[in-house]
């Protein structure tokens, strides 16, 4: 397994992102939080940051430990700031994960900080012997750690912890799911097995997996293990989710249904080997093509502004468990395929905007759910007024504002029945930071996910 993780290192784009939190330090935010009603804010917020960029160094476990952190350079000290982990493949590192490795920093994160536009404080923890054996619990413990520290030092919204990874960083993504679920809000697991321990693993976290049907180091059936695990504790409806046939180049994205509540299952199965950035209709893998980065980001979005369920928030200490209730989007638990009212059974669109102040992000899958392939697609809607696209991934965009086009480029053409295509855009605004009502592909009106 080493020498082939080592050969995809060039491909790998991603980050995984996990935080975990302090008993004492989780109970004083946690009570703040139910002052202020909406966010859970740490002791952070309103001091002036305590730490800066770069690479640091932490005792844990007896052992110095060290770890890459990434702050927005518009950071606000008033204002709370998602979390993110990102963790390592073997043989990696955190350098690799903060920079995207040889593919370059606009992808650092497996493209999370690209499409986050200063919105989320970045950790890239460094593995002993470059990977996340976890002995005796270790790497949970030193991500402990560093959350604390942060916490303590920055501004955190609480309510958005997420971690993230792939190969071995998928492992221990799974592995801090497992151990921490009153921490962690969702994470991603690109990839992964059950190779760095399942401390717990009863308790339900939003959770998103990744795998190539063919992967020759880690077999898909690792990954279907991983999600199953928290299909059970999330409560959703057992099933076996439709997988791309191998020469199809493309990818299917599953939503599973009948989950409790604020902690969704999705699942995406695509036709390729073990990478974090496979590309559909093609056999190479791009950190700049892949649509794993916009589905993850489209997937860990959705819970903004919402939080766990109120026994979770009572108490975020590693043995806290989750009850059932939680605010998050309602979409979460809907089906794959399935239209809302109104909209057409052959296709369904998703659409996330990440605001700031003058600018925001935008993530959008279309949905194949009708019966014949799509091959070509142009998707019609129409900005809010003030918004003005500048620049965009996975699409052209024409005109940038008002009454939009966005058509496939030349490798995302093809969207198979039940498969789906992820892409977005930048914008700046003036205000109205909303989404269009009505969404047409090919002259069919699209239902709303």
């Amino acid at each position: 397994m080493r020498q082939a993780q080592r050969s995809w290192r060039r491909w790998t784009v991603t980050a995984v992102v996990a935080t975990v939190v302090i008993a004492g330090v989780a109970v004083t935010r946690l009570a703040l939080a139910a002052d202020i009603g909406t966010l859970a804010t740490t002791a952070g917020c309103g001091n002036a940051p305590a730490l800066t960029s770069g690479t640091k160094t932490i005792q844990s476990s007896g052992q110095n430990r060290t770890y890459i952190l990434d702050i927005p350079t518009t950071y606000d000290r008033n204002h709370p700031y998602r979390l993110i982990f990102g963790l390592h493949w073997l043989n990696g590192s955190a350098n690799d994960v903060a920079t995207g490795g040889s593919d370059g920093s606009v992808f650092a994160f497996y493209g999370q900080k690209q499409l986050s536009n200063g919105s989320t404080i970045f950790v890239a923890p460094q593995g002993i012997n470059n990977g996340w054996a976890n002995t005796n619990g270790q790497d949970v413990t030193l991500v402990d750690d560093i959350t604390r520290l942060v916490e303590s030092s920055l501004c955190v919204d609480t309510t958005q912890v997420f971690a993230m990874g792939w190969s071995y960083g998928g492992s221990m993504s799974y592995a801090l799911a497992c151990a921490r679920p009153a921490v962690f809000r969702a994470v991603v697991a690109y990839s992964g097995a059950n190779l760095s321990g399942c401390n717990g693993g009863t308790q339900p976290v939003a959770y998103f997996g990744i795998h190539g049907i063919h992967d020759s180091v880690l077999n898909i059936s690792n990954g279907r293990s991983l999600r199953d695990t928290f299909v059970r504790n999330n409560g959703c409806t057992a099933q076996s989710p439709r997988e791309p046939s191998q020469g199809s180049l493309t990818h299917i994205t599953t939503v599973y249904t009948g989950c409790r509540a604020g902690y969704p299952v999705q699942w995406a199965a695509f036709d390729g080997d073990h990478t974090p950035s496979p590309v559909d209709g093609s056999t190479g893998t791009s950190g700049a093509r892949t649509w794993t980065s916009a589905e993850a980001f489209r997937f860990l979005a959705q819970f903004q502004g919402t939080s766990p369920s109120a026994s979770a928030s009572a108490s975020r200490s590693p043995s806290a468990s989750a009850s059932a209730s939680t605010s998050a989007r309602p979409s979460s638990s809907s089906p794959a395929g399935s239209p809302s009212s109104g909209g057409s059974s052959n296709c369904r669109v998703g659409y996330t905007v990440n605001p700031w102040n003058t600018g925001l992000t935008t993530a959008i899958t279309i949905t194949n759910t009708g019966n014949t392939t799509l091959n070509g697609w142009s998707l019609a809607f129409t900005l809010p007024a003030g918004q003005v696209i500048t620049g965009g991934w996975g699409a052209t965009y024409s005109p940038t504002s008002g009454a939009v086009t966005a058509t496939n480029v030349d490798y995302n053409g093809t969207i198979a029945p039940g498969g789906s295509v992820s892409f977005g855009f930048q914008a700046n605004h003036t205000g109205n930071t909303g989404r269009p009502t009505t969404f047409t592909l090919n002259g069919t009106t699209c239902a709303n996910a």
